[in-house]
C-alpha cells in the first residue's frame, strides 16, 4: 500500500502543553514564553517514490529546516532549537511518521500524521508530550 504525500503548506490551529515541553528541553523562560506566543507555518516538500522530505517550520522569530530521506538515519543540528545535535531517524509506522532523536535527551522525537486537512504533530522529551495540529492551507 502506497504512504501518504505530506507535501503542502499547513497553519497551525491549536497547540498544547508547549510550555512543559521547552522546559523539558531546557529552554529558559524569556525564551519559551515567546515560542508559545508563535503560530509557525509548516511548508512540507516530499516525494512519496524516494523518500525525500524537507520540512520547513517558519515563524515570525525563527526558523527551521528539517531535510532528511526517511528510513536513514541522519545527525540533526538542532542548535536553532534548543543548541544540541542528535542521531535522528524518521520512519513509518502505518501512515505516521514518527521520528525518533537520540541524544542528550531521553525518550526524544516526534509523530506526524495527517486527518483530512490536518497535521497533526505530537513532540514528546522524556516524558512530556506537546501537540500541535495544523491546517492545510487553500
Amino acid at each position: 500500500m502506497s504512504k501518504p504525500n505530506y507535501s503542502g503548506t499547513f497553519n497551525m490551529v491549536d497547540q498544547q502543553n508547549m510550555d512543559a515541553y521547552l522546559a523539558a528541553l531546557d529552554i529558559n523562560i524569556a525564551l519559551r514564553k515567546i515560542v508559545c506566543l508563535l503560530r509557525p507555518t509548516k511548508e512540507i516538500k516530499h516525494d512519496p517514490a524516494s523518500g525525500a522530505m524537507k520540512i520547513r517550520t517558519l515563524t515570525t522569530f525563527k526558523n527551521f529546516d528539517m531535510d532528511f530521506t526517511i528510513g536513514q538515519e541522519f545527525t540533526e543540528d538542532l542548535g536553532p532549537v534548543d543548541g544540541r545535535k542528535c542521531q535522528t531517524t524518521v520512519s513509518w509506522e502505518g501512515d505516521k511518521l514518527v521520528c525518533v532523536q537520540r541524544g542528550e535527551k531521553e525518550g526524544r522525537g516526534w509523530t506526524h500524521w495527517l486527518e483530512g486537512d490536518k497535521l497533526h504533530l505530537e513532540m514528546r522529551v522524556q516524558d512530556v508530550i506537546a501537540k500541535q495540529v495544523f491546517k492545510k492551507a487553500d
